[in-house]
């Protein structure tokens, strides 16, 4: 087989440590960037790029800051959409406000807004935890669309709350069309996955490992669970923001507060879940599974019954089948799509010889 580790030795610690340690891993990491860089924006139609591949990468980034808050720091989050609302009216607000502001500093300045916001709401977690921290985070969720509601200044005094993106402008060049923007949005959530990989294989993300697996043990060898809690909401809300703001700038163009409801957060939650806590490439497994799983259904009722079926009853049925088909993989696997990855992978390690 050509999954094989044997003989690829390692001279230093750098080399042990690299993220992808395994040869094949890296150049089949270079195959899929090369991919969905080069051939994607090529072969994939407009309606492919803007409504399918653009969100599941937006969905992959917020839920990548869920699971750095829930799967790597153990702190639950109802709040991933509130986050993600202050990020996409926080680069709104700057890019409109700082003339000359440009769009990635914009982007940037709406995800540390996110942030502080995120460690504001994230100081409870210092004395509670489980069930009543997510109970202190859905305030968050209904808190800040609440101000964004109320204080019309953050729409810009708009009557009904909506902002409407500005043109996005990097040095000269105009991102108007769905290939730009897909691979402006490729191209950020690339990196940021990237960050977020040796984040926590790094001494953050381990203290972050070790107060979600016992707190009180943490503290004994010398972690400060206030700085690794509180630093998980940021980094948490940092990415749910920048999701946020390119959910407002390269997917829809127009958002309101109301858009970013409690619905969305358990999407993001659901994400993570049938993805796999605690692994980035759940992150994306979870959210190609959420936003793809509706379409396939919908594809496949339109074509088994067609036009017999009301299409009230079809809408409910197909909302029946999404909800069983989740049960149904989380009672199979309920470590996710990533452990069934993580088990292909060590029986390709292995075979032909048996576990």
């Amino acid at each position: 087989m050509l999954y094989r580790e044997a003989g690829q030795f390692k001279a230093s610690y750098q080399e042990d440590q690299q993220i992808f340690p395994i040869r094949q891993d890296r150049i089949g990491m270079a195959v899929i960037l090369a991919f969905f860089f080069l051939a994607v924006p090529m072969l994939a139609s407009q309606y492919w790029l803007q409504a399918i591949l653009i969100p599941v990468l937006i969905f992959s980034l917020a839920a990548i800051g869920l699971n750095i808050l829930t799967g790597y720091a153990g702190q639950l989050s109802l709040g991933s959409a509130a986050f993600m609302a202050v990020g996409a009216f926080g680069a709104y607000n700057f890019i409109l406000r700082i003339d000359g502001m440009p769009f990635l500093v914009g982007v940037l300045l709406g995800g540390l807004s996110a942030a502080a916001v995120g460690v504001a709401f994230g100081l409870p977690s210092l004395r509670i935890k489980g069930f009543y921290l997510a109970v202190a985070t859905l305030a968050a969720q209904f808190f800040i669309v609440w101000a964004l509601v109320k204080f019309p200044w953050f729409s810009n005094n708009s009557s009904s709350g909506v902002i409407t993106a500005q043109q996005i402008e990097i040095l000269g060049f105009a991102f108007n069309t769905p290939e730009s923007k897909y691979l402006l949005t490729l191209a950020i959530v690339t990196v940021l996955a990237f960050v977020a990989k040796n984040l926590v294989r790094s001494t953050t993300g381990r203290s972050w490992m070790a107060v979600r697996d016992m707190d009180v043990a943490a503290e004994v060898i010398g972690i400060r669970p206030m700085r690794a809690k509180l630093s998980a909401f940021a980094v948490s809300s940092f990415y749910c923001g920048v999701a946020g703001a390119l959910y407002a700038y390269t997917y829809l163009g127009t958002v309101e507060p109301e858009g970013f409801s409690l619905d969305l957060s358990f999407r993001i939650l659901f994400m993570i879940i049938i993805g796999g806590v605690g692994s980035i490439m759940g992150s994306f497994l979870g959210a190609a599974f959420i936003v793809l799983l509706p379409i396939f259904l919908n594809v496949g009722m339109h074509a088994v019954f067609g036009s017999a079926m009301p299409a009230g009853m079809a809408s409910n049925l197909e909302l029946i089948i999404f909800g069983g088909l989740i049960i149904f993989f989380l009672i199979v696997e309920p470590h996710g799509l990533a452990r069934l990855w993580q088990l292909a992978k060590d029986k390709l390690r292995l075979w032909p010889f048996p576990h």
